[in-house]
This record gives structure tokens, C-alpha cells and sequence, in this order.
């Protein structure tokens, strides 16, 4: 692979942006393509050129249909679980969402919660929510669990991801405290889009310990990652 992909692929990945790399075999001649736009030495057919596309959400690679002999490969970000409460719930969630792929954060300010000895060898952040969303962006990639309990955690956390390309947001409460967020949300000018939450978070399995609930997250997050919101 020549230097000026390899330099795009990885200034894609530090960008968690999805990226494919076609490349014509007979010859070793390359283009590269995102969402929005193609560049390289050749160009590609219109159904090509979505055939490609479509690699970007599956992140599959493979042979392009035609006789140039082209070979597609897919870059893109692992999925991403960002968790906003370092709470005993999220001690079960970020070992178990690790061990499924995703990429996870814990976020609270609160150090006697997000120490490593509670959280061993889980990336922490002990920023405020709305500060570490914003440096580490919301894209189409990662899910947001808010388990706080606590809105001056929850609620600045979720005001930032509700109108962002998040695939999953949820939020830990009962039905009454839901009620309560959901008020709190439509004052901040959100209403429209409370419904994007999941709560009562996680698939009804009926656990109740910890670490119960967090395999019923994990569960919802991995199904709406493949089915989408209607699943």
C-alpha cells in the first residue's frame, strides 16, 4: 500500500471516520473513498461506487463487481461504548463491553468512583460529561449509557448526545425519575428527540443485580447496533 493511503488511513482512524481503500489488482492503482467524497488514480462505475459505499456501514471487504479485477477494504472505527457514571453497574458494563469489541470510556468527575482500582484497565475520564463528549466526539460508531442517577452528570451528557449520530442512548431510572429527566429535557428544548432514549435502559431479562442489568444493556446496545432503533 503507498504512503499517501496508509497517511490518510490513519489520520481517518484517529478521526474514528470510516474509510475504503479499492484497489485495482492487475496493476496496484488505488482510490479512496468516505462518505462524501472519492479521490485516487482511477474511478469507479456508479454501481461501483455504492457497492463501496455500502462498505462503510458493514465494514466488510471484498471484490467489486466488473472485470478491472478491483479489491475493496474497509476501515472502520470500532464501536464505541462511552459510559457516564462510574457507578457498580458499570463495573460489570465495561468488562463485558470489552470483551464484545466496543471501545470504552467511563466518565466522572467524582475520583473516589473512577479510580483504576474500581475500574483496572478500563480507559476513565474524569472530566465533567459534556467536557469529555466534546473532546471525544459522538459519531454514528458509539452508544452512551448514562448511570449516574445523578442529572448534573446525566443531564448535560444527554443534552449533547440527543441531537448528535449517536446509534444508542440510554439512560439508568425508574419510570417516575424518567419522567422527571424527560421534563428537565423538554425545558432545555429537547422534547423532540427524548424519544431517542432508552429507559427503563436494557432488554426486560428481568435481572436485578448489577451485573444483570449491565448484560441487559449490553444486549439492547449490540441489537440496535445491527437492527436500528425499530428492534
Amino acid at each position: 500500500m503507498k504512503s499517501a493511503a496508509l497517511a490518510r488511513i490513519a489520520a481517518a482512524q484517529r478521526q474514528r471516520q470510516a474509510l475504503v481503500v479499492v484497489t485495482r489488482l492487475g496493476d496496484g492503482v488505488q482510490c479512496l473513498l468516505d462518505s462524501g467524497a472519492i479521490e485516487g488514480e482511477f474511478s469507479l462505475s456508479a454501481g461501483q461506487l455504492v457497492e463501496a459505499r455500502s462498505l462503510l456501514v458493514s465494514g466488510r471487504s471484498t471484490p467489486l463487481a466488473g472485470d478491472e479485477g478491483l479489491f475493496a477494504r474497509a476501515y472502520v472505527p470500532s464501536p464505541r461504548l462511552l459510559i457516564v457514571g462510574a457507578v457498580h453497574i458499570a463495573q460489570a458494563l465495561a468488562p463485558m463491553a470489552a470483551a464484545a469489541g466496543f471501545e470504552v470510556i467511563v466518565i466522572d468527575p467524582r475520583g473516589a468512583f473512577a479510580s483504576p482500582e474500581r475500574f483496572p484497565g478500563v480507559q476513565l475520564s474524569d472530566e465533567w460529561p459534556d467536557e469529555a463528549l466534546a473532546r471525544l466526539g459522538l459519531d454514528d460508531k458509539t452508544a452512551l449509557v448514562a448511570l449516574s442517577h445523578d442529572p448534573k452528570l446525566d443531564d448535560p451528557a444527554l443534552e449533547l448526545a440527543l441531537p448528535s449520530a449517536l446509534f444508542y442512548i440510554g439512560a439508568l431510572g425508574s419510570r417516575r425519575t424518567h419522567e422527571k429527566r424527560l421534563e428537565r429535557l423538554r425545558a432545555a428544548g429537547l422534547g423532540e428527540l427524548t424519544g431517542r432514549i432508552h429507559s427503563p435502559i436494557g432488554l426486560d431479562l428481568g435481572g436485578r443485580s448489577p451485573a444483570e442489568i449491565a448484560v441487559s444493556i449490553l444486549a439492547e446496545v449490540i441489537q440496535v447496533r445491527y437492527r436500528g432503533e425499530r428492534a
